[in-house]
C-alpha cells in the first residue's frame, strides 16, 4: 500500500491536463487500489466485530433504537428540516460588524456545503434596513421612463407570463473585503460566505421591457429600486437588461424566501449582489446612469490615490479551497479530496489549478459538472498529506482568460484600504499539527 501512495503522489505532481494516457491509466489504478485497500481495512474491522457479536459481546448486541423501533410518522411538520446532528451548520453574522443588526450580513458556511447550489435557509444576508415579509397581493411592479406604455404588474400578471429558470452565483461586492489589508478573519464562512448559487425561476426583464415599448435604442439604463425602507436603487445597463437579467420570484424550486426579497428580486448575473435589487417595484428606462446614492457614496472602489472608481460591478474570476480552510484541522496523515469552489462574472471557469506549497508549484483540478456560465464550479484534487507544513492555494481562469491574482499584484493596482471587489487567492496554511489557518502568502 506505501508503494501505492508513493506512486499516486509522483504522478499527481504533475498537471493532469499534461498527464499521457498510459500514466493516467497508472493514476487511476493507483487511486482505485488505495481506496480499496483503505475500505478492506474497515471491513476487517467490521468482520471482526461480527465475530465478537457471535461470541455473545454485549455491546455489539445492544442494538441502536431506530433499529428495533418504529420512527417518526410522515410529515409531522409539513415542511422539511435538516438532521439535528447538523444543527451546527448556519448562517453566522459576525458581531460588531456593523451599528445596527438589521443593516448588516449573515455569512453562508462554505465549509460545510456540497456541490454547487446553497440552500435557502443557508443563502447569505446582506440588509440595509432589515428584511420585510411583504404580502404578495399587495405588491406591486411600474415598469416606466422612456416607455410607449407604461405598466403596472400584480404578481399573479407576472407569474402567467413566459419564465425562465438558471443557476447562477450571486457575491456580495464587499465579499472578502476585510482582507485587503491583513489577515482579518479565521474561517472560509467570514473570509468568503458573502456568496450563495441557487436556480432562479422567472421572467426576463426584456419581456417586460417589450411589453411597455421600451426605448432600447435611447434608452441606455435601467433604474431598479426596491420597496424596503432604504429604496435601494441601482443603474443596469440596457445591455445586460436585454441579455440574461432576470425578474425572480423563486429560487431552488420555491418562492423566495423574506431574507432573499419576497415577492420579487432583480437577478443580473455576474454583478455584485447590491445590483440583485430585492423587493423590486419599479423600473425605470433612462437614457444615461442615475447616480442614486448606493452608488455614488457607497459600493464605489478607493483607489490608491485617494479617487473613487464608480460602476465596476462585474465579480472577477475567484476561487476558494472550502475543505480543508481555516478553523479546521486534518486528523492524519494520509490521502485528502481537496475541494473548493470557483466563478466568474464574466462567464464560465475554464480551469482552476492547486498548488500545497504556496504557489511554487501547481498541478490542474477536476471540475465538477455542471460548469455553467455566472455559476458557482465545484473542483476537487488528490493531496497525500505527508505530515509536514503547507500552504493551500487555488487559482481560477475563466473562459475570457482572465487569472485570478495574488494579493501582492491586486494590491499593486488597488492599494490596501479597499474594501469591494477582492479576487485575491486565497491561502491556507496546514501547520504540522493538521490544523489550518488563513494566512496571506504575497
Amino acid at each position: 500500500m506505501d508503494r501505492e501512495v508513493n506512486v499516486l503522489g509522483r504522478i499527481r505532481k504533475a498537471q493532469e491536463n499534461t498527464l499521457s494516457p498510459d500514466l493516467m491509466a497508472e493514476a487511476r489504478k493507483a487511486r482505485r487500489s488505495f481506496m480499496g485497500k483503505a475500505l478492506a481495512m474497515g471491513a476487517g474491522a467490521t468482520a471482526a466485530g461480527v465475530a465478537r457479536a457471535a461470541e455473545g459481546d454485549p455491546k455489539i448486541l445492544n442494538l441502536p433504537a431506530h433499529t428495533t423501533s418504529l420512527g417518526q410518522p410522515v410529515a409531522t411538520s409539513g415542511y422539511g428540516m435538516p438532521s439535528v446532528w447538523e444543527k451546527n451548520l448556519q448562517r453566522r453574522a459576525s458581531p460588531g460588524l456593523t451599528r445596527v443588526a438589521a443593516a448588516s450580513v449573515s455569512f453562508t458556511p462554505l465549509q460545510g456545503l456540497f456541490g454547487i447550489i446553497t440552500p435557502n435557509g443557508l443563502h447569505f444576508e446582506r440588509h440595509h434596513q432589515g428584511w420585510f415579509d411583504v404580502d404578495p397581493s399587495g405588491h406591486r411592479l411600474m415598469v416606466m421612463g422612456m416607455v410607449k406604455n407604461p405598466r403596472v404588474f400584480t404578481m399573479d400578471e407576472l407569474m402567467r407570463l413566459p419564465s425562465v429558470s438558471r443557476i447562477h452565483f450571486i457575491e456580495c461586492g464587499a465579499n472578502t473585503g476585510m482582507e485587503w489589508g491583513n489577515v482579518a478573519v479565521p474561517t472560509v464562512q467570514y473570509s468568503h460566505g458573502m456568496l450563495s448559487c441557487c436556480e432562479y425561476t422567472g421572467v426576463r426583464l426584456s419581456t417586460l421591457l417589450d411589453m411597455a415599448g421600451a426605448d432600447t435604442q435611447n434608452g441606455r439604463y435601467v433604474l431598479a429600486e426596491g420597496a424596503d425602507g432604504s429604496s435601494m436603487t441601482r443603474t443596469i445597463s440596457m445591455k445586460a437588461a436585454l441579455d440574461d437579467v432576470m425578474v425572480a420570484w423563486a429560487m431552488n424550486g420555491e418562492m423566495l424566501r423574506p431574507e432573499n426579497g419576497y415577492p420579487l428580486r432583480l437577478v443580473v448575473p455576474g454583478v455584485q449582489g447590491v445590483s440583485w435589487v430585492k423587493y423590486l417595484r419599479r423600473i425605470e428606462v433612462g437614457d444615461k446612469p442615475f447616480y442614486t446614492k448606493d452608488e455614488v457614496i457607497h459600493y464605489v472602489d478607493l483607489m490608491p490615490d485617494g479617487t473613487h472608481r464608480m460602476f465596476t460591478s462585474v465579480q472577477e474570476v475567484k476561487s476558494v479551497i472550502t475543505t480543508p480552510s481555516g478553523g479546521q484541522a486534518l486528523l492524519d496523515k494520509g490521502y485528502y479530496n481537496v475541494t473548493g469552489l470557483a466563478w466568474s462574472g464574466r462567464g464560465r471557469i475554464k480551469r482552476v489549478d492547486v498548488s500545497v506549497d504556496g504557489g511554487r508549484n501547481w498541478r490542474t483540478a477536476r471540475l465538477e459538472g455542471p460548469v455553467l456560465s455566472k455559476a458557482l464550479t465545484r473542483f476537487n484534487i488528490d493531496w497525500i498529506w505527508d505530515g509536514s507544513p503547507a500552504v493551500l492555494q487555488s487559482r481560477a481562469i475563466d473562459e475570457t482568460g482572465h487569472v485570478q491574482p495574488k494579493i501582492n499584484q491586486l494590491r499593486a493596482v488597488r492599494g490596501t484600504r479597499s474594501v469591494y471587489h477582492n479576487n485575491a487567492i486565497q491561502s491556507w496554511k496546514v501547520s504540522e499539527s493538521g490544523e489550518v489557518f488563513n494566512v496571506q502568502v504575497f
